[in-house]
């Protein structure tokens, strides 16, 4: 396997939330970027109006979850990251698929179903689609195209409640639906894989992504069936099984969202894949 790590590519990230809270609540956010191999934070702050304190706890991937509790009234938060992302670039000839008799035990739960991308109900389609494309990079990757080229990209298509299924028979969502979808075909056919969110440059409206990770040849690689960003600019943030384990914004109680303002700035200039390379960022 050959590998090659990118120049370091400088970012500033962040993002400003502002909720009327209408009873105390406790909120969880995953908004900080991740402290993971590929990653590194030079300069890092967040702050919440009125001034609260802030638990912390680092999970998959270095996901960094942060829960505090907020009263009644208008809560905002304000986080800023400034640091270095250095992604692995992999030669795609050779990525294998991993037979779950092989798999490492601790990846093993990513081919199970999960609520978002009930895999079990999509086996038949995955079958009919994909069995007799080339196993392993290939495969993910016309996945990938099927979804891009049959489903919608959709503002207001799918809700909280949208799983991998719905968007199928659908065929309209964003991108956590693009990604759900993709998650669930690749587990339909054995092929672990687990959902990614981050900061991602190009966006318009500017937001958080969602896209996900398939597990190949020992390696996670990331995968965007909405193909709307440069690949190798997303800076992740969340790791999971599924947008239940990486949302965002997590509360627990009645809140609205007033406010979502999110921006990403890069100091380097954008590269294309040449079709013969994947990305790892873990």
């Amino acid at each position: 396997m050959s590998i090659n790590m990118e120049e370091p590519m400088r970012f500033t990230v962040g993002c400003r939330l502002r909720y009327q809270v209408k009873a105390p609540i406790a909120f969880v956010f995953n908004v900080a970027v991740a402290d993971s191999a590929c990653q590194e934070i030079t300069e890092e702050k967040l702050q919440t109006d009125p001034d609260l304190a802030v638990e912390q706890v680092k999970l998959v991937a270095g996901s960094r979850h942060m829960r505090l509790h907020a009263p009644v009234g208008e809560f905002t938060l304000h986080y800023r990251a400034s640091g270095t992302r250095a992604p692995v670039q992999v030669s795609t000839a050779g990525l294998a698929e991993v037979s779950p008799a092989k798999l490492p035990l601790d990846i093993v739960h990513y081919v199970y179903p999960s609520r978002y991308c009930p895999s079990d109900r999509l086996l038949n389609f995955a079958a009919r689609e994909f069995a007799a494309v080339q196993p392993g990079y290939v495969r993910v990757q016309a996945i990938c195209d099927w979804i891009h080229a049959n489903v919608e990209y959709a503002f207001g298509a799918s809700d909280a409640h949208t799983a991998a299924n719905d968007t199928l028979l659908g065929r309209r969502g964003v991108c956590r639906d693009f990604a759900h979808l993709g998650i669930a075909l690749c587990r339909a056919l054995n092929i672990p894989a687990r959902f990614v969110t981050g900061y991602a440059q190009g966006l318009q409206p500017p937001d958080f992504h969602a896209c996900f990770e398939a597990y190949l040849g020992q390696r996670w690689f990331l995968f965007d069936p909405t193909k709307l960003i440069p690949l190798d600019s997303i800076v992740r943030i969340g790791t999971g099984r599924d947008a239940a384990d990486a949302s965002f914004a997590t509360i627990f109680g009645s809140a609205q969202m007033t406010e979502m303002n999110v921006f990403y700035h890069e100091t380097v200039q954008e590269t294309e894949s040449d079709g013969h390379t994947a990305l790892s960022t873990c």
